[in-house]
């Protein structure tokens, strides 16, 4: 006999693979066995497909029974103790699957851990990460349920207040079956539904507040600097072990900490999950060879400084526990240790991260908000494609110069020294002067030619940084902007007095704009400082070219 159960609430389907089910009515079950809180069968009207489990009561036996999310079920005669939700992250899983702070469909919290408490001064190098677990949403470690256990549904009255808020909102807005979608990996799906549930203390909430061009993040009331000096190389094991550190001085301690890339790997693996909607800045490329040459030595710290200036302008990052931890924290092995831990087990990612956020009284319009998301879409789009333009431009101009110009300019110089040579066979007392201010012409051309090959560095080189600093930024929006659109889809479907849903959306909302905000003024401080510095280092290489031939013409009026 097939295996029937009771609707308890409607469910609206709205993905391929779901079907719609009406309060009261019989479904035929195929298994009582659940993927990750669906069931699949068959409802009234031949449809099959899924459905979720808490919104059916399996009829087996003339015993109402609730189908626990291990597949078992338990007669609702006597009510079952709620258990909790327990996830555990695994190094050793190779594939790649939920992100980091992802609650699923059980709205759990993540616990992670990322390293041993050993690890102070541990192997990790440029070749290998600083963890080995999978990477999840924008390249944040991903996370795996190893053993799972959502809370049991007791006596039908108890589950009735339980689950009447939340079945109000999800009746009409179903979860995404994808579960490697943005969306749902971000967490942003869960708090959309009410699956979080963390405690927030005061020091952990962040403000967002109505700016000119609207939401915006509120302004750090401390901002400060940092500084990285030049690295040094560094051995242990009796110097078969070598490793570079670069000295880290933050303003607002005047204390200089020791940190090496492995450090900044981890910290930004913490940041990108800790902030779904927050672009974190890409750090330099790693690197398996060379790793100790003069030029990546350099290039690399030249990367790490402007990565480090874009963390300390941003208002939320900028304060945030872990990157305070980072700047902060001495030789002091054991705090550092207790730190990293504590970062490690933080319950405010994914989904809980929107419970920290505090946004203006007035909601938003959320047909703007469409609007707006819309249009940085289309600008985000554009700005990446005329970043490879002038990319590819500059550093095809910054090759000419550094070779092209640099050969032809010296070519121009031999000859005129060629030219001076053949004068001197001439013998004329007279003609001294010239002969060497002739000579002096065909130096000063080879020193141009010398000039040219250097300037890229001063002032190409900078923009092609900066450029594919902001390449790294604007490929961290699509996700951040999927799950604006996310929530944005399910609210649309969802009647209007579903108050909380909207609130919830708004949050999602306004952090959104907040960062674009945030984008888009440090985008404008960025180029304008980059352009403003490439003019100075172009009118100060031809000022140098201007006083280099000036002299070698005054030279012709000192032969006379």
């Amino acid at each position: 006999m097939a295996l029937k159960a009771r609707v308890l609430y409607d469910f609206h389907s709205e993905n391929q693979g779901e079907i719609s089910i009406s309060e009261n009515e019989l479904v035929t079950l195929f298994s009582e066995e659940e993927l990750e809180g669906w069931l699949e069968g068959e409802n009234s009207r031949g449809e099959a497909g899924l459905f979720p489990a808490s919104y059916v009561e399996i009829i087996r036996d003339h015993i109402t029974s609730s189908v626990n999310n291990n597949g078992f079920s338990s007669p609702k005669t006597k009510a079952q103790t709620p258990t909790h939700t327990s996830y555990t992250s695994s190094d050793s899983q190779s594939q790649r699957g939920f992100g980091a702070g992802s609650s699923g469909s059980g709205g759990g919290s993540f616990h992670t851990s990322q390293g041993s408490d050993d690890d102070w001064d541990d192997d990790w190098d440029d070749s290998s990460p600083a963890t080995n677990a999978p990477q999840g949403l924008g390249g944040a470690p991903a996370l795996y349920p190893v053993t799972t256990s959502l809370p049991g549904r007791g006596h039908a009255q108890q589950q009735h207040q339980q689950q009447q808020q939340q079945a109000k909102s999800s009746a009409t807005v179903g979860r995404n079956l994808n579960r490697f979608s943005t969306f749902v990996k971000s967490g942003g799906e869960a708090f959309l539904l009410g699956s979080a549930s963390a405690f927030v203390k005061d020091g952990d909430r962040i403000c967002v507040v109505m700016g000119k061009h609207g939401p915006e993040w509120q302004e750090d009331p401390y901002p400060f600097t940092c500084t990285i000096d030049d690295p040094t190389k560094q051995t242990k094991f009796k110097g078969m072990k070598s490793y570079m550190s670069y000295g880290l001085t933050p303003t607002h301690t005047s204390v200089q900490v020791n940190r090496r890339y492995k450090h900044f790997d981890w910290l930004y693996a913490r940041l990108v999950e800790r902030f779904p909607v927050i672009s974190v800045p890409h750090l330099p490329e790693k690197q398996a060879t060379g790793r100790f040459e003069e030029d990546f030595i350099s290039k690399r710290r030249k990367g790490l400084i402007w990565w480090m200036n874009h963390m300390i302008s941003h208002p939320v990052l900028a304060r945030c526990d872990v990157f305070q931890h980072f700047l902060t924290c001495g030789a002091d092995e054991k705090a550092w240790k207790q730190g990293k831990r504590k970062a490690e087990r933080d319950e405010l990612v994914g989904a809980n991260f929107f419970l920290t956020i505090s946004t203006p009284d007035v909601p938003l319009d959320l047909q703007e908000v469409e609007s707006k998301i819309e249009g940085f879409k289309t600008f985000t789009k554009r700005m990446d494609e005329n970043i490879v333009v002038v990319n590819t431009t500059i550093n095809e101009f910054a090759r000419k110069q550094m070779a092209g110009f640099k050969k032809e300019y010296q070519k121009v110089g031999q000859s005129f020294k060629l030219l001076g040579q053949s004068f001197e066979l001439d013998q004329q007392a007279y003609s001294a002067g010239l002969n060497k201010a002739i000579a002096y012409t065909g130096d000063a051309y080879e020193a141009i030619g010398e000039y040219f090959a250097e300037q890229p560095r001063q002032d190409l080189d900078p923009i092609s940084d900066l450029l594919d600093l902001y390449r790294g930024h604007l490929a961290n929006f699509p996700d951040i902007i999927h799950v604006q659109k996310g929530a944005l889809t399910k609210v649309k479907d969802c009647p209007k007095q579903e108050s909380d849903l909207h609130n919830r959306c708004n949050i999602i909302s306004c952090a959104t704009l907040a960062e674009i905000q945030h984008f888009h003024r440090t985008r404008v401080r960025d180029f304008r400082s980059q352009m403003q510095h490439h003019l100075r280092q172009q009118i100060g290489f031809f000022q140098k070219i201007t006083a280099k031939l000036e002299d070698a013409l005054q030279r012709y009026d000192d032969d006379q």
